[in-house]
């Protein structure tokens, strides 16, 4: 089955492992949350790249593991621009002693909780995220 669901990778050299599978739990994961999937494209990137898209659209000089872009003009629409370093993945996977995987499906489904709504600003918010995470991690088939 086919969805709307796009994976690049810019300025890396990269590709999703299952992306057909990861691509369905994702969309599987929006219609639970009975939202409409219009399109979704992740960009998977270095840590120079998505410090540079930091930078120049959030005006934040930090490293970040994720960069979320809302492209929907209404609600209950999922249309959106994920941004992923891969290399904060491969060290966010050894500080949290879990494997390159798991890390990486955790921040691509953080990125699309996002654009369901979700925050990660307060201690409650983000501990609702982490909730939300670990229950869409548990959905996962392959």
């Amino acid at each position: 089955m086919e969805h709307p669901i796009e994976f690049f990778a810019e300025d890396i050299e990269f590709e999703l492992k299952s992306s057909e599978k990861v691509a369905a739990w994702i969309a599987d994961i929006i219609e639970q949350h009975k939202w409409e999937l219009s399109a979704l494209t992740y960009v998977f990137c270095s840590d120079e790249y998505l410090h540079q898209i930091n930078i120049e659209y959030l005006d934040h000089d930090t490293l970040t593991d994720i960069i979320t872009f809302d492209n929907a003009d209404e609600e209950g629409v999922i249309e959106g621009d994920i941004f992923i370093s891969i290399d904060r993945v491969r060290d966010n996977a050894i500080d949290h002693n879990t494997s390159f995987d798991d890390e990486l499906h955790r921040v691509l489904i953080h990125g699309v909780l996002h654009l369901l709504g979700f925050k990660d600003k307060s201690p409650e918010q983000e501990a609702a995220m982490r909730k939300q995470e670990e229950s869409c991690l548990s959905l996962r088939k392959f």
